[in-house]
This record gives C-alpha cells, structure tokens and sequence, in this order.
C-alpha cells in the first residue's frame, strides 16, 4: 500500500503517516488537523428537527455529522438536508445496499458501512461502484460487538485480534474492487482494548483512522473514558478524527472533544478557561461564576486564556498570568486583562465583565461595559 509522505515536526503528537481522504471539504489524514464528528439522534425522516440539530452542531463546532438512514425514506431526506447545510454529512448504513446507494444519490459526502453486513459481494460492488463515482469515502466501521461469529469462535471472543482480522477482511475486500477511498474505525467500548486494537492494525494499513470509545456512557463516565482513551490514542499518533460517544446530547459530544484538543494544546481556537477547585477561603459562588462564564464562552473564537480564581492564595497570581481574570474576595472580583488591574466589580457583575472584556479582546464586541 502506497503511503503519502508529509512533514509533522510542528505537531504537538506527530501522527503516523497515512493516506489522505477528502469528506466534503474537511482533509483526514496525512497529516491533517484532526476533526471532530458527530452523529445526529433525531429521525432522519424528521427532516426540520435533523436540519435543527446539524445546525446546531455546526454551530458548536462539528466539522463532520454522520445520519442514521434507516429505510428509503431516510435517505431521501438527505436530498433536502444536503441542500440547506454546508457541514459534510456521513450516511450510516447497515444490512440494505440500496440505503447506500439512494444515500449517495441524495449527495451524502461519504458513507459508514460495515461490508460483512451488507450481504453479497455484488451488493458491496455496487456500492463502492457508486462512491467511486462520487468521490465518495468509506468508512469501514467494526466495533466489538459487531465482530463475525466465526471470528468470535476463533478468538474466543471480541479480542483485538478478532477486531483486526475483521477490518482487514473487510480492507481487502474493498481494495480487490479497486477502491481506496477508505477511512477505517476499530472501536470497543474500553479503553485499553481499543487502544490494542488500534495498536495492532497501525502497522498493517496506511489509511486515516477515526477513533473514539464506542458506547463510552453517560455524561460522566462517557467524558471520562472517552477523554482517557482519545488522549492516549493521540499521544501514539493513532487519531486522525474523533468522536466522543456520549448517551447525552451530541453537542455536548462536540464540546467535549474541543475540551480535549484544547487540553493537549492541538485546538487553540477556544477560549482556555482556568478555574479552581474552590476551597474554605471562598466568598463568592464560583461554581456558578466558573459555570456560566464557560457556557457563555463556549462558542466565542479566539485564543484567550480566561482564569476564574476564587480567592487571594493563587487568584492574583492565575489571574494575572491570563488574558483576562478575576482574583474574588468577599462578594466580588478584581478584573485583570493582560496583567493589570482594570476595576474591581460585585459579585453579580463578574460574568458580564468577564465575558464583555473577552468579546472585546478578541473583536467580537465593541463598546463600553
């Protein structure tokens, strides 16, 4: 397999060299920033209330959004879907060709199929038939709990093994029908083996990966594992697009993953909110003062260091360091912007303040507070 060469030395984790696929106008792979994806959980067949949802992803920042078209009808809505938002869109498909085929008709961007369930060879032939047509990715999609029986059997169980000899088997299928174009996801829903997984097929295929914890939880639990198993796939250089699978609503998917890249300094586009534990020294609510300036700020663009410090042992100092911060005493804050003092304001004003001066620093607002 042919690799595309590209130099990495300005990444923060250099990323192992592979193909590059378009998806829409977002590049994987090669080299490319990694994107953050989502998955819409309205009825497809809903057409406003997916078309609200895709907005709104995109509006927090979602680069990619993958569709569950389950019939024909499903897949007909993308027609109009495709019309009214500019984000790429993924179809995912199980079992019915035709899903994919009407997909790719209605001008999905690329598709998520798993070729073991879709039947014969024929039915995955046209399929990749018309995405060739189309210029249009495959993602070839295996998790745990859709690995093939007979693998299962061999393994004693959804091993990584198993997991990659069912990628594989399904690689090669694709490449004997002379197509590329793929992008490969091997997920479980723990972390260590995924990262095995992911591991173990690196050094078989030079196609982008996208990653994630598969069935990760809730909103806790789900962050938790889901950031512990995306950073360590990151550091390895195993990650070239991710999703955070969340039993929550997939904007709060989005918001975790740019936390994440922020946190290991590959996402520079947010703003970086520092805040304290809070301890008996605390006067104010900072909770709700931390809670509402990170909500507020959320989708601002810029790259601003934001510290919401809670009393005078480290707040001067935190809030001096970052672009804009406040130090808090009994019932109010001292506002710093750029190391220096600019007012003292109640308690209840510290928000508006903070976010005010923020909007301001990064052009996003004029005028006087």
């Amino acid at each position: 397999m042919q690799s595309m060469k590209e130099d990495r030395s300005s990444d923060p984790f250099p990323r192992r060299k592979t193909r590059r696929i378009l998806v829409g106008d977002v590049s994987i792979g090669n080299g490319s920033p990694i994107s953050v994806q989502s998955m819409t959980n309205t009825d497809t067949r809903d057409i406003q209330a997916t078309l609200s949802q895709i907005k709104s992803l995109e509006a927090e920042g979602c680069q990619i959004v993958r569709l569950a078209v389950i019939d024909r009808e499903a897949a007909e809505a993308i027609k109009i879907l495709r019309k009214e938002t500019s984000v790429p869109l993924i179809a995912d498909i199980h079992f019915d060709h035709r899903l994919a085929l009407a997909s790719l008709d209605a001008g999905v961007d690329a598709l998520r199929i798993n070729p073991g369930t879709i039947g014969s060879r024929k039915k995955v032939r046209e399929i990749v038939k018309e995405a060739k047509n189309r210029a249009a990715p495959i993602r070839i999609g295996v998790n745990s709990g859709s690995v093939e029986k007979r693998l299962i059997t061999k393994y004693g169980g959804p091993t990584p093994q198993a997991m990659v000899e069912s990628v594989l088997g399904h690689v090669r299928l694709l490449e004997d029908m002379d197509f590329f174009r793929i992008k490969i996801s091997l997920k479980a829903s723990d972390v260590l083996r995924t990262l095995e997984s992911y591991r173990m097929l690196a050094g078989k295929v030079d196609y982008p990966f996208h990653t994630g914890i598969t069935e990760a939880g809730g909103r806790l639990k789900g962050t938790v594992k889901s950031s512990a198993g995306l950073a360590l796939l990151i550091r390895e250089g195993l990650a070239d697009t991710i999703r955070v699978s969340l039993t929550a609503p997939p904007e709060e998917e989005v918001r975790v993953a740019f936390a994440l890249l922020s946190s290991l300094g590959i996402r520079n586009d947010r703003p970086n909110l520092i805040s304290c534990p809070t301890c008996g020294r605390c006067q104010v609510d900072l909770l709700r003062i931390s809670e509402e300036v990170e909500r507020r700020l959320f989708s601002v663009k810029g790259n601003v260091t934001v510290a919401v410090m809670g009393c005078a042992v480290n707040g001067p100092g935190e809030a001096r360091e970052a672009d804009i911060g406040v130090a808090c005493g009994r019932g109010s804050g001292l506002i710093f912007k750029k190391g220096r003092v600019i007012g003292r304001v109640k308690e209840e004003d510290i928000v508006r303040v903070l976010v005010h001066e923020v909007l301001v620093l990064t052009g996003q607002e004029k005028g006087n507070r």
